[in-house]
């Protein structure tokens, strides 16, 4: 029983994460942000600051999907 509720506790989190990523989709924000911030490119590592992710990897040419907001969690 002490399993279930753990386990629980991840989905809950889940879910709040898989509810912003849905708004980030509906709301059009997903590759573009009100502020600049530092968008990497999960391909080759390339870093840029803007509003927007680019259409397509300087670097690497990998297409925008690649391009995600960078983690600086360390």
């Amino acid at each position: 029983a002490v399993a279930f509720r753990m386990i629980a506790k991840v989905e809950a989190e889940h879910e709040k994460r898989y509810r912003k990523l849905l708004s980030n989709i509906e709301t059009g924000t997903v590759f573009e942000k009100a502020e600049a911030i530092l968008w990497q490119c999960r391909n080759c590592g390339f870093v840029i600051e803007s509003k927007k992710a680019p259409q397509k990897c300087p670097a690497c040419e990998h297409p925008q999907a690649y391009f995600e907001p960078m983690k600086q969690n360390y």
